[in-house]
């Protein structure tokens, strides 16, 4: 009757094995560490930068506990602080030797200390929040001038093409700051534009200025669609981020908007800061201009004359020259997908690029009538161009293209990755950047973990005096609960804050109250006269259709919490969704099996330990 098969027990075993493989890690602390990321596209962190690593440590005297190559940084760990700082001055001065151009982020980090082992097997600590170990604050700037210099770019290319579809002719468009300048020949076809940039383009306003024989109409964004435009950029950026902080992994950011023109983000426990300054720093956007072929764009490219009016030079990768023009034919705006694959022709990586039905309709009429010629594909970072590559125009292009050339798999990849992120509607700058040691909440985690503590110490012993050997076996479920909640939120990396840690002593108190409805249940069969065998199978069979209804219920709240909280408030209820399920199990499953392991195998049994039971005196089946 109260027998376990063998394979129930090996569940439980194999469970509790698992619980604790993956709760070990957050006992071995973490080391000071220096990272090594790289802070531009096109420059790969490899095997190389390890050595140049190494070397660097080792022209400064400073041993290393370990440098490895992880991924797309190199970390070496260090057994103090004092020569973690020293070690990142020396890294810093021989892989950065420009401080204003610098190729590579060299910042301090802490690593798990955990056996190596432990790690193969993806056993990692969970990480804690802002408020108990720290993190990163990062304050970023948009630039809101260039939000709306770029909206005044794409209205001058709109507005070029609704003149060529309604035939009305100009002598030039240019942008002239955020206002668009547009000249015409005589007045009655400057009244026809006028009327028509009245009519479809709203936010703009138009005024005529003369212009010795010519007419000129000048057009500005007027002040209210300016702010909307200004608005609509800070959002999409704060999209963007949302989206790259997810490229990291990170649990529960906070990107809160700080006036009209900065964003704050918080990464609540991760001190991986280079890498999230190298996801947030790569401010990148991308631009496709035409590329300008003609006899003095070739002379500037040798550098054996000067850059045409109206053209820019950029740089590829391999550092030749590309003279572009100026005006911009697509933006990252327009971009809506982006793929890294294999071209079906020759086999080399390529990303292939989605935009939407503006951006095609732009690339149908360029690429038709620009066939033979080259466009530019540059990538902006942090201000900065690089000519990522500059095919010729094949075909005509529509909806769908592909950018394909001297790239690896590994650059194509990362390319769609950053592209697949978001286009920023606005460059930002980081001007303010804090990490958050774990001094500032060593108080909360100690005062947390006492709480926890004290709370389970008190709960067992109240349970072992009130229920005896049965209080004894809820006490060890309870253990095993706290066991299983810890491993879970370490598989899940998932941030541990105060209101988590709330919520785990919360669900300490949860579970022991099953516990309770079980022992109290027992007691009931036994003053009813069943016998203990009967009394123990009756009690854990009728109290957990109670068990389940009171869970479940807390369960959906807790659910609610998940779906519609945020920041603190999903912390919360991460950690209690997690603890009602580990409870569930631990506070039955686990239980009944101690139960069955003790009393289970004794056929004759007339005593069980669980507290006294007040009931007539009709039969001794029951002791203290």
């Amino acid at each position: 009757m109260n027998r376990y098969p063998a394979w129930k027990y090996a569940i439980i075993v194999v469970a509790l094995l698992i619980a604790a493989l993956y709760t070990l890690p957050n006992f071995f602390g973490e080391a000071p560490a220096v990272q090594v990321s790289s802070i531009k596209s096109i420059v790969k962190i490899d095997a190389t930068t390890t050595a140049r690593v190494e070397q660097a440590l080792m022209a400064a005297g400073i041993t290393a506990d370990a440098i490895t190559l992880e991924g797309s940084s190199v970390k070496a760990r260090f057994g103090n602080t004092d020569t973690q700082l020293k070690a990142k001055d020396a890294i810093q001065k021989a892989l950065t030797p420009d401080a204003a151009d610098p190729a590579y982020v060299v910042a301090l980090n802490l690593l798990s200390r955990s056996p190596a082992w432990l790690t193969s097997l993806h056993a990692f600590p969970m990480y804690l929040g802002l408020d108990l170990r720290g993190g990163v604050h990062f304050m970023l700037q948009v630039d809101m001038p260039a939000a709306l210099t770029k909206r005044a770019e794409s209205l001058a290319g709109d507005i070029r093409l609704s003149l060529r579809e309604k035939n009305i002719r100009h002598s030039g468009i240019s942008r002239n700051g955020q206002a668009i300048d547009i000249k015409f020949r005589d007045a009655a076809t400057l009244a026809s534009a006028q009327a028509l940039i009245q009519d479809q383009f709203p936010d703009l306003q138009t005024g005529e200025v003369p212009e010795g024989t010519e007419y000129k109409l000048t057009a500005t964004i007027k002040p209210e669609a300016a702010r909307r435009v200004q608005d609509q950029a800070l959002k999409q950026n704060m999209v963007t981020l949302h989206n790259r902080i997810n490229e990291l992994g990170v649990a529960e950011p906070v990107i809160q908007q700080q006036g009209i023109d900065r964003i704050v983000v918080q990464l609540p426990g991760v001190q991986d800061t280079a890498k999230a300054k190298d996801i947030l720093g790569r401010t990148a956007t991308l631009e496709m201009r035409l590329v300008d072929d003609s006899a003095e764009a070739r002379a500037a490219e040798n550098n054996t004359g000067a850059v045409p009016f109206g053209d820019e030079r950029f740089f590829e990768r391999n550092g030749q020259a590309v003279i572009v023009k100026k005006q911009v034919i697509l933006t990252g705006e327009n971009l809506t997908d982006a793929q890294p694959g294999f071209d079906s022709q020759n086999q080399q990586p390529k990303v292939d690029l989605t935009v939407d039905a503006k951006g095609g309709r732009i690339m149908r009429d360029t690429s038709r009538e620009n066939i033979k010629k080259r466009m530019a594909i540059l990538l902006f970072e942090k201000g900065k161009g690089e000519v990522l590559t500059a095919p010729v125009i094949q075909s005509e292009l529509g909806n769908r293209f592909q950018i394909s050339g001297s790239m690896s798999v590994n650059e194509a990849n990362d390319l769609a990755l950053l592209l697949r992120a978001g286009s920023l509607a606005a460059p930002m700058e980081i001007i303010e950047e804090r990490t958050i040691g774990p001094t500032l909440g060593a108080d909360n985690i100690a005062k947390g973990f006492q709480s926890v503590a004290w709370g389970f110490v008190v709960i067992v012993a109240f349970m072992a005096m009130y229920y005896m050997l049965f209080g004894l076996f809820s006490g060890l479920a309870l253990a095993v609960n706290l066991l299983l909640l810890v491993a879970v939120l370490s598989m899940l990396q998932a941030t541990l804050t105060l209101p988590g840690m709330a919520a785990m002593a919360l669900a300490l108190g949860m579970a022991i109250d099953s516990n309770v409805l079980i022992n109290e249940r027992v007691r009931e069969e036994l003053r009813g006269g069943a016998s203990p065998q009967a009394a123990i199978h009756s009690g854990y069979e009728r109290a957990w259709a109670t068990i389940l209804d009171s869970n479940t219920s807390t369960l959906i709240v807790g659910l609610a919490l998940l779906a519609f909280g945020s920041g603190p408030v999903r912390g919360f209820a991460v950690v209690h969704v997690i603890g009602i399920l580990t409870s569930m199990f631990s506070a039955v499953f686990f239980s009944r099996s101690l139960v069955n392991l003790w009393y289970g195998r004794q056929k004759k049994l007339k005593t069980v330990s669980i507290g006294t039971v007040w009931r007539p005196a009709t039969s001794g089946t029951v002791t203290k």
